[in-house]
């Protein structure tokens, strides 16, 4: 009786389980809409206060997640047995493969690919769903999608066997979950919770008493205590949005902007309650743990502070936008200040007065944020024309301007440091460091895995503090080297998109600060001495 050779065997074990593989995707191929009808009824018979339809789309989502995923399953077995197939080979020949690691290689190459294709199609899909008016009914967060892609990935793919060709990777999607910063150098201090919606914009105040201010897209803004937690002044003078707060250099004067086409200077004054010992609650896993919980007392109706005194006229109102005031700030000594708004202008105004002094024009697209030099008339406004422009007006007889051309998408925002650098992050994933005395390309450029809202810069160490859509926030040099991401997991850290971020490093408490669409802003400590030596 002849004897089989071992490549012979090996091929042909080879075609029986290709054959037995195809029949196997034909079987999933001819159930698949059966399985989707079963998962349907199934939705249906559950208890949900979502919208049937939204449910529904939400139900398609996940199919295309589950066959992209399906497709790469089937890809990499095709690679395994063709790879085993080779190994029978040699090894009846009496070699051994070496290239296991190269084939390893591809693979990563594939599947990174793969992935970041469907993770850029998921996170365009959610932009899209909330862009669109309200209905009462917020969008699934991106961390339920993660959720979803998270459970798909564990029941799709095959524990790992002894075989030395590895499965696809299947964390490079998670990876950000992946642990940097100890908590004795990033830690939680306090939570400050009692808008009724999202918070766009926060500040610190420049003079005594040191407090934190809140804008909301919910018609106020709030002065709130730091050490305590406590609110200790509400602003009701806005008959919108009000999209960013920002506190006079030597007086006690805020300047809030708002989507009622205006802004509003109006005076506060608060006395600050007795400090109460700080409780940590930052003893809990932090960034390696995937949030698996839905812990969001923000979808709740939350309670606002019932005792807080509140102002409802505003000292002076600046007026003669034609549309959203999206940001405002002083210039340098504080008698003048400079807003922008979705008309495609910034204004700048006298404050005494309250009359325009100058129209700052130019810009093709709405804008998105405006910010002043700390010791110099200088303004640098942001665009959605994937442009920001520097205004100089040391000078009263020239009003020089310059154009930043570097981003491919929103600019979100810009800000000034305390040298001769400008900052700007964008919705197309990158921080960008300007020099003003070289503006033709950036000196350092950080990119990231995804859009960066309104960004802020420690005035002594230069640290810059990128909050993100992600719901990350992530610490970075003015080199552009990654210093720390802020702990976050299923008890702790912004449950939302983090809109804005604010330094305050003269507090000892909280020398960070950040806030985001889930109605709270954190308080942070960051070690900073500790986090430069770790880098």
């Amino acid at each position: 009786m002849p004897v089989e050779s071992g490549s012979s065997a090996a091929a042909r074990q080879a075609k029986q389980k290709r054959k037995s593989h195809s029949l196997s995707i034909r079987r999933t191929n001819s159930t698949e809409h059966e399985r989707a009808g079963l998962q349907r009824d199934m939705l249906e018979g559950q208890d949900s206060k979502l919208p049937l339809s939204l449910r529904s789309n939400l139900l398609d989502l996940f199919s295309q997640i589950e066959r992209e995923f399906e497709n790469l399953y089937i890809e990499n077995l095709e690679l395994r047995r063709e790879i085993e197939t080779l190994n029978d080979r040699l090894a009846a020949e009496g070699q051994s493969f070496e290239g296991a690691d190269l084939a390893k290689g591809a693979l990563k190459t594939k599947a990174s690919h793969s992935t970041s294709q469907l993770s850029q199609k998921l996170k365009t899909t959610y932009k899209a769903s909330t862009s669109k008016p309200s209905q009462g009914v917020e969008p699934p967060s991106p961390r339920d999608v993660v959720i979803q892609i998270w459970n798909l990935f564990s029941g799709l793919f095959p524990k790992p066997t002894e075989s030395p060709v590895c499965i696809i990777p299947i964390f490079n999607i998670v990876s950000s979950f992946k642990a940097t910063t100890s908590r004795a150098v990033c830690q939680l201090v306090r939570e400050y919770v009692g808008h009724r919606d999202g918070i766009w914009d926060l500040s610190v105040t420049r003079t005594q008493p040191v407090v934190l201010g809140t804008a909301s897209a919910d018609h106020s803004a709030m002065l709130w205590s730091i050490e305590t937690g406590k609110c200790l002044l509400k602003y009701l003078g806005h008959q919108g949005s009000v999209n960013s707060i920002k506190f006079h250099p030597t007086e006690q004067m805020a300047l809030t902007a708002s989507g009622d086409q205006t802004a509003h200077i109006w005076r506060y004054m608060v006395q600050l309650p007795t400090p109460q010992p700080v409780v940590d609650i930052s003893q809990t896993p932090c960034e390696d743990d995937v949030d698996f919980s839905d812990k969001d007392e923000a979808d709740g109706e939350l309670e606002g502070p019932n005792d807080c005194p509140s102002i409802r006229v505003a000292t002076t109102t600046l007026r003669s936008h034609q549309g959203v005031v999206i940001a405002a700030d002083w210039l340098v000594g504080g008698k003048q200040a400079v807003t922008a708004s979705w008309d495609r202008a910034a204004n700048l105004y006298d404050v005494e007065t309250s009359e325009l002094v100058h129209s700052l024009t130019g810009h093709d697209q709405e804008l998105t944020h405006c910010c002043t030099h700390p010791t110099q008339r200088l303004v640098v406004t942001s665009s959605r024309d994937t442009t920001f422009r520097l205004w100089d007006f040391r000078d009263p007889s020239i009003h020089s301007v310059n154009v930043f051309q570097g981003h491919t998408d929103t600019v979100t925002s810009a800000v000034f440091t305390v040298g001769d650098n400008v900052v700007s992050g964008s919705d197309d994933r990158t921080v960008k460091v300007w020099d003003l005395k070289n503006m033709r390309s950036p000196i350092a450029t950080i990119r990231t895995d995804s859009a960066v809202n309104r960004i802020s810069v420690s005035v002594n160490q230069k640290i810059i503090a990128l909050p993100h859509d992600n719901r990350q926030v992530r610490l970075f040099d003015m080199s552009g080297v990654r210093l720390a991401r802020l702990p976050r997991s299923n008890r702790q850290g912004h449950r939302r998109m983090v809109c804005c971020s604010a330094w305050c490093e003269d507090n000892n408490t909280c020398n960070l600060f950040t806030c985001g669409f889930d109605r709270q802003a954190i308080g942070w400590n960051i070690n900073i001495p500790a986090l430069l030596q770790e880098k």
